[in-house]
């Protein structure tokens, strides 16, 4: 198991937040250990001492991720479930990179630190009365609009808005 944010070193906080920054800025594409070393003024052998290979260097961005949309999710919790789904799409579209790295690929639970993704899913839980049926097919919505969203895929003249408060009305516990 990877460690905790709260466990990183220094150099390995500074190596999240220039792969993180390489991602918002450049794309997937620009994520790379080369890359990353370069942002830190550093030769890439010298970044394989603090992170072994590249599926490291994205699962210390998807931690960061994870982390900063609970946080979110929880902020926006006193609002109900609508405060909760505009919050998780305002944070996917924000982040449309960051959204698919965690999200677009196998979620490899053992690399995240214990309890992190449950804590980015009780927000939405919590919403649905903790039923999990409810809780998966609610993110599988949010999830999908979201995703529909990033990618274009919905017609220039689509309601988007009402398609999402249309959907968030079919869960809605009262």
């Amino acid at each position: 198991m990877t460690e905790s944010a709260e466990t990183l070193t220094e150099r390995q906080r500074q190596i999240a937040t220039a792969a993180r920054a390489l991602l918002d800025e450049q794309g997937p594409a620009a994520l790379t250990m080369r890359n990353v070393a370069e942002a830190l003024g550093i030769k890439a052998p010298s970044l394989y001492k603090h992170v072994p290979d590249k599926t490291a260097l994205e699962n210390l961005v998807v931690i960061d991720a994870f982390t900063e949309i609970a946080a979110a999710l929880e902020a926006a919790a006193p609002r109900g479930l609508p405060g909760i789904a505009r919050a998780y799409r305002a944070w996917a579209l924000a982040h449309p990179h960051l959204y698919r790295l965690m999200n677009y690929r196998p979620l490899q639970r053992d690399l995240l630190p214990a309890g992190l993704e449950d804590r980015s899913a009780r927000p939405l839980a919590a919403a649905v009365g903790y039923d999990a049926d409810r809780a998966r097919a609610l993110w599988a919505f949010a999830h999908g609009m979201v995703s529909l969203e990033i990618d274009g895929r919905f017609p220039d003249t689509a309601d988007l808005d009402a398609a999402w408060r249309t959907g968030i009305s079919e869960f809605t516990v009262e």
